[in-house]
């Protein structure tokens, strides 16, 4: 007779890590557009961002419960012969372990992957005015769609691509980008057309 306890079943801790990746995946894929060219694709898990923390809390409460169902003491056995039941690795404390640790990794991802973005440089402009200095403006973009500061990364990493931009600068929260640049080279078509090409959409600019 197998009085062992329920262990946590393969679908639970699958359960807490799709949650924990659902939480992420709208900080998670800039990164990846970035690195793996993307594009557009950046800002398809956006909506998931009002639904954050219900997400959070259910991968909490997901792997909270797998803990518990793995912690509890056995149940005392009524042969006292009985040879408890061998846990396979997919069942063991050291795999819920794992599971857990990159549960969290995903879910603190809003708060490092910003630091994960390849560094990219502007491309400065040495195109000059008639009068031989570069003729740079400065304009604010609204930018719909960025919820992290990995968003903002992506923008200002496709911003620093074209050519003639000194310098950018994003802010998710504020929904803006303020971008310095040198107009005999570059337009502001262009840049608006950088900031779209990442999957976020430029509202009406201003200056």
């Amino acid at each position: 007779m197998n009085n062992a306890p329920a262990q946590p079943s393969k679908s639970l801790f699958g359960a807490g890590l799709l949650a924990a990746l659902a939480a992420s995946l709208c900080c998670i894929t800039p990164l990846l557009a970035v690195v793996g060219g993307l594009g557009g694709a950046a800002s398809s898990f956006a909506w998931l961002e009002p639904y954050r923390l219900y997400l959070v809390a259910l991968t909490v409460a997901v792997l909270g419960f797998a803990w518990y169902r793995q912690l509890r003491p056995a149940p005392a056995a009524a042969d006292c012969c009985a040879v408890p039941a061998q846990r396979s690795f997919m069942q063991s404390t050291g795999f819920l372990a794992s599971i857990t640790v990159l549960a969290a990794l995903l879910l603190v991802f809003p708060y490092y992957g910003a630091a994960l973005y390849p560094t990219a440089k502007p491309t400065v402009s040495v195109a000059t005015a008639p009068g031989g200095a570069p003729i740079w403006q400065t304009r604010t973009y609204r930018i719909q769609g960025m919820t992290c500061e990995a968003c903002a990364r992506h923008v200002e990493s496709a911003v620093q691509q074209v050519p003639g931009v000194q310098s950018v600068a994003v802010s998710y929260d504020q929904a803006t980008a303020q971008v310095r640049y040198n107009s005999a080279q570059a337009r502001a078509a262009q840049v608006e057309s950088a900031i779209n090409s990442t999957g976020y959409h430029v509202q009406n600019p201003t200056r």
